[in-house]
């Protein structure tokens, strides 16, 4: 056993990394996210060449497989007062942004063996749905499953947003759908034996026009209806929920005590690990390349690791959907929008719900550890699947953070990055068969909400495609709509 400190910004041992690579964890990136290592003040800078030795050490990986996490900027800790001033142009696109310097498909990391010739179901995504959804599958005793993921897990949307989770939404089918996963998610722990850190300190709503008040009201009353007991407060009142805040500008607050925020990294790997103890395989570092179409069916999966044989297909990868479906003859419309995310140092807790100025996009909570995490949509982000870093989001952010929590001013930025939002017409998901190829299931199009309601979405999809029972949430969400007219908007988006 040894107890030497490889990591000192986040006491990182020896232990922990031979530890995380004996659970399977055989990647840099992943054994960055199970440890902590290279997430504070060095960025990696004194622990990185220890770790990947230790890998290469510990596995026999060859120099090409261990490579380096992408660093994120700021190079070094840097003020949000600083950071505020620097002048944007709010008129200008933003850039492309600094680009990952590892792509996650690396062939370097791809397995030597083929992929299984023949599967019930193939899920196309290992991120919160797929993984989800295989879960509940196996649950219900399917478990001929096997989920393809073209990176790591949690190198999509799933591992890089905030952790919201909230039944504060415009219509009544998103607020079913997040009252039923949080109860799941509340039970999570002691199921899967991980443990999430789910913290149900509430979301607090700010808007800063009229406009926005109103549309609070009024999801409130629908709130009630379904038994989401969301309160209308005044600023003064807001104020009482988090004294910090000046409410500079804002005329109404909606307040919902049983939201909340939970770690996102450990909630994919429970559902990941419950699956494969069921017998699902779970393919990381695999592409699809195609689609074997006959007869009106798709008959198999086409991979860079071999061809996959099938009955049902399940495409559940988020703002790639749309990509990868087309290599079927199949358009989706949804259509990825970058949204970037950042993390301070950390501050002794002053903070219970995750604050949302609705207006202008910004959202912020603090971590168990004391860190603010928090993003803001840019209303000029160009559609494209971009995970670059800009110094535009870092310069808007502070701004609008500080604007509310002017002593946030003189906390260090540590590192921020970026994920897509998965955009549709109507701001709801792509579900249900999909025309022309009854045996393509659709999961996809969830915007930046994914995350909160795949515990709810997957238990019913389960059920349905083991059951062949109705539910109408697949005919509600079927890709057809667009087609028909038969939009239902959800305007409750942050961003």
């Amino acid at each position: 056993m040894s107890k030497s400190v490889l990591c000192t910004c986040e006491d990182v041992t020896l232990d922990d990394v031979r530890h995380a690579i004996d659970k399977g964890y055989r990647d840099i990136e992943s054994i960055k996210r199970y440890t902590g290592f290279g997430t504070g003040v060095c960025q990696g800078k004194s622990c990185l060449s220890a770790v990947a030795r230790t890998l290469a050490e510990r596995t026999g990986a060859s120099p090409g497989a261990v490579l380096p996490f992408t660093p994120r900027p700021p190079l070094h800790p840097v003020e949000m007062s600083l950071l505020g001033s620097v002048p944007v142009d709010e008129q200008r696109p933003p850039a492309g942004g600094v680009p990952p310097v590892i792509q996650v498909g690396s062939h370097a990391l791809r397995p030597p063996e083929p992929v299984p010739e023949k599967t019930r179901v193939v899920i196309i995504g290992g991120g919160i749905m797929g993984l989800a959804l295989a879960h509940n599958l196996a649950k219900l005793g399917c478990t001929d499953v096997l989920v393809l993921e073209r990176g790591y897990l949690c190198a999509g949307a799933s591992g890089r947003n905030g952790g919201g989770v909230r039944m504060q939404w415009s219509t009544p089918t998103n607020i079913e759908l997040a009252r039923r996963s949080i109860e799941l998610m509340k039970q999570f722990a002691g199921e899967m034996g991980i443990n999430v850190w789910l913290r149900q300190g509430g979301y607090l709503f700010l808007a800063r026009t009229e406009e926005m008040a109103e549309r609070l009201r009024t999801s409130a009353e629908l709130h009630n209806k379904h038994g989401v007991k969301t309160q209308i407060l005044s600023p003064g009142e807001g104020r009482d929920v988090v004294p910090e805040l000046t409410m500079k500008g804002v005329v109404a607050c909606a307040y919902h005590p049983d939201d909340g925020v939970i770690f996102p990294w450990p909630f994919l790997w429970g559902y990941a690990q419950a699956a494969q103890k069921r017998g699902v395989r779970v393919e990381t570092f695999t592409t699809v390349t195609g689609f074997e179409v006959s007869g009106g069916r798709v008959r198999a999966v086409e991979t860079d690791r071999g061809r996959i044989a099938c009955e049902t297909v399940v495409l559940a990868a988020g703002a790639w959907s749309p990509e990868v479906a087309k290599l079927a003859g199949v358009e989706l419309p949804n259509a990825p929008h970058r949204h970037e995310i950042l993390s301070t140092e950390p501050l002794k807790p002053f903070l219970t719900p995750l604050v949302s100025v609705l207006d202008s996009g910004l959202y912020f909570s603090q971590s168990m550890r004391g860190e603010i995490v928090g993003g803001m949509g840019d209303p000029r982000e160009p559609a494209g699947l971009n995970q670059g870093s800009t110094l535009r989001f870092l310069s808007r952010f502070s701004r609008a953070l500080t604007e509310q929590v002017p002593r946030l001013g003189h906390i260090k930025v540590l590192r921020q990055w970026a994920g897509c939002y998965d955009v549709t017409p109507d701001n709801n998901p792509v579900l249900g068969h999909t025309p022309g190829l009854p045996n393509m299931l659709q999961m996809s199009g969830f915007v930046g909400h994914g995350f909160m309601m795949a515990p709810a979405v997957s238990e019913r999809m389960a059920a349905w495609m083991v059951s062949d029972t109705q539910d109408d949430l697949f005919t509600r969400f079927d890709l057809d709509r667009f087609r028909t007219g038969r939009l239902e908007r959800e305007t409750m988006i942050i961003g």
